[in-house]
């Protein structure tokens, strides 16, 4: 089954209120910034899919890295939903977790047939029995100082440049909700705008508006608006003007990131995942790193490349 999509508390205190109105603790892990991963057992054999439903061959063989099957061996009724971080990471590489390659976090524990999650301390002791890796757990709250403590848990985090965290019902009984950092807004935005005529309105629209309900919520007036509004102007034109100009300059603007592999055969399989995926990409000759190997691949984002180009030879928007 696919994993349940989550809702965004937009003003943290209404939000929680009614949406836990039944329970009296609230439980805030962190959100972290990477891809999201369901990890399961085919035939004895351990493979990751992706959110969308695909099997990621990279991702599969990094988890066959990481996890000890003797997990699924013993629970073959669970699944695991975890979050890829790192900078070896092909769809969203993060320096910022003091990852040195690629980590899974986990951070949900579901029956495979049904989609019912563990309660969330039952799930994080199953998780440290056999030794996973988990998101941050920043504690249980009582549902009345949880959005001072959970506005308090964001601010801290984006000084770090973290992406934000999730609010639970402990016995997971409750759809839990997300909250972001405006930092980690404006640093999607950073990315998006690079490509500006790739990414979707809805995914640029709605991170503004995240911005003008934190700004209301955290009761913010004159100099505290300013330094939103210039941080947020600068996430959208400072990357979109280098677009423009390298591309004005002949450069074709690409995502350059880079992955580790303990297989060559795994870059094959991911250069024919990412084929089918309608994605056009540059991969570079494999570099030798102890006893794996690290590729960089160019993404190029074609429609970007190809809108700009032709306003520079003279077409109107």
């Amino acid at each position: 089954m696919g994993f349940p999509k989550i809702h965004r508390a937009m003003l943290l205190k209404p939000a929680i209120e009614a949406h836990f109105s039944d329970v009296e603790t609230v439980c805030v892990e962190e959100k972290m910034n990477g891809f999201n991963v369901r990890i399961v057992t085919v035939d004895g054999k351990i493979i990751a899919i992706t959110r969308g439903g695909y099997v990621c061959p990279y991702s599969t063989e990094r988890a066959q890295k990481f996890l000890d099957i003797d997990f699924f061996e013993e629970h073959p009724e669970l699944v695991l939903h975890g979050e890829m971080v790192g900078p070896d990471n092909p769809y969203i590489p993060k320096k910022i977790y003091n990852v040195k390659s690629l980590e899974l976090f986990v951070f949900d524990i579901r029956h495979k047939h049904t989609g019912i999650p563990l309660p969330l301390h039952e799930r994080r002791q199953l998780a440290e029995e056999y030794g996973f890796t988990q998101v941050r757990l920043f504690g249980e709250f009582p549902k009345e100082e949880a959005p001072l403590r959970i506005s308090e848990i964001i601010r801290e985090l984006g000084k770090i440049e973290h992406e934000g965290v999730v609010i639970k019902d402990p016995m997971m009984e409750i759809a839990p909700l997300k909250y972001t950092c405006s930092q980690s807004n404006c640093a999607d935005l950073k990315h998006a705008f690079k490509f500006y005529n790739d990414v979707g309105r809805d995914y640029l629209f709605s991170r503004v508006v995240r911005e003008g309900f934190q700004a209301v919520e955290w009761k913010e007036t004159g100099d505290d608006i300013d330094k939103r509004c210039l941080q947020l102007g600068r996430s959208i034109l400072y990357p979109m003007i280098d677009s423009i100009i390298n591309i004005g300059n002949g450069v074709r603007i690409a995502d350059e990131v880079q992955m580790k592999v303990s297989s060559l055969e795994t870059v094959s399989k991911f250069k024919e995942y990412l084929r089918r995926q309608g994605m056009e990409a540059i991969f570079s000759e494999p570099e030798v790193a102890g006893d794996e190997f690290i590729v960089k691949i160019r993404k190029l984002n074609k429609s970007t490349n190809d809108k700009t180009l032709s306003m520079w030879k003279g077409e109107t928007w």
